[in-house]
């Protein structure tokens, strides 16, 4: 309890709270609003609260199962916080601009970033010292722009499992896409937005600078702890199946060093011993 007021608290000064003009709102939100003042909706904190301790348990699970959960945030006033946090996490994120079909075309979108890799490693071998100085130029040129969109989704290898959004309302076609993929989405609403188009929400102030910051700082903190008890759990797992092979060995061992005994043991009875005579047989005198 003291943890939801304390959390309450950093939310209040962070203005979370702050939601759009009234003319703007949207009535599927009601639940979520606690009152208005100078004609400005203000979002109840219990249920922001709620919204992000469930969203935060969530994105904790599917980083301890080893998903990737892809960051969205292309408002000016959070490309840079979202680009820290996803960075912090070895998380893939798109701050720049949306490509339509980055998720619907994927296949597409990959060998773009593979051309982008391509250029990358001709820069650092010294292949383009063999090229023409235009031709530098623009490979160069190509590589910065590339890089530009793609170079937050470089690593991504396959669809992501979730979608992390900052402004459902601003990354309308990364919701859709994700949707048409059945891909799990999260994400910041506010009270301009329709709660019912993401699976888990946050209602919170999506404008705000420090408003973006906290709530996706704890969001954050919870995927590094899923990671950190996914990273403890197979460090055990490494260190149960080191046991269980040197115990098998000394097991393996023992039983060859008991067979040997036995083999060693039966070996002087039957051939180290002498020979007995059986009876009625007398020994043979060679004849001259």
């Amino acid at each position: 309890m003291e943890q939801n007021t304390s959390l309450q608290q950093q939310l209040l000064e962070a203005g979370v709270h702050f939601g759009h003009l009234k003319k703007k709102w949207n009535p599927k939100m009601l639940p979520y609003i606690f009152a208005e003042k100078k004609g400005i909706h203000i979002i109840d904190l219990n249920k922001t609260v709620e919204g992000l301790q469930e969203t935060a348990a969530i994105l904790k699970q599917m980083a301890k199962s080893g998903k990737k959960i892809l960051f969205v945030a292309t408002k000016k006033q959070a490309k840079e916080i979202v680009t820290e946090c996803a960075q912090k996490v070895n998380m893939p994120y798109v701050t720049d601009r949306w490509l339509g079909g980055m998720l619907t075309n994927f296949n597409t979108v990959r060998k773009s970033v593979k051309k982008m890799q391509s250029i990358e490693k001709m820069l650092n071998d010294g292949s383009f010292d063999n090229i023409t100085k235009k031709e530098r130029l623009q490979l160069t040129r190509d590589k910065d722009k590339m890089e530009k969109v793609l170079g937050g989704i470089a690593n991504m290898a396959r669809i992501p499992a979730a979608l992390f959004l900052v402004d459902i309302g601003h990354e309308h076609i990364a919701l859709a896409e994700a949707k048409r993929l059945n891909v799990t989405t999260l994400g910041m609403v506010d009270t301009n937005c329709d709660p019912t188009k993401v699976d888990y929400f946050i209602p919170a102030n999506d404008d705000a600078t420090k408003s973006i910051a906290i709530i996706t700082q704890y969001i954050t903190a919870a995927i590094a702890e899923g990671l950190a008890e996914r990273q403890s759990e197979k460090s055990e797992e490494e260190v149960s199946e080191e046991v269980q092979e040197k115990s098998t060995r000394l097991f393996e061992g023992e039983e060859e060093s008991s067979d040997q005994g036995g083999r060693r043991g039966g070996g002087r009875g039957a051939a180290g011993g002498p020979k007995r005579r059986t009876p009625g047989t007398q020994r043979r005198t060679p004849s001259r």
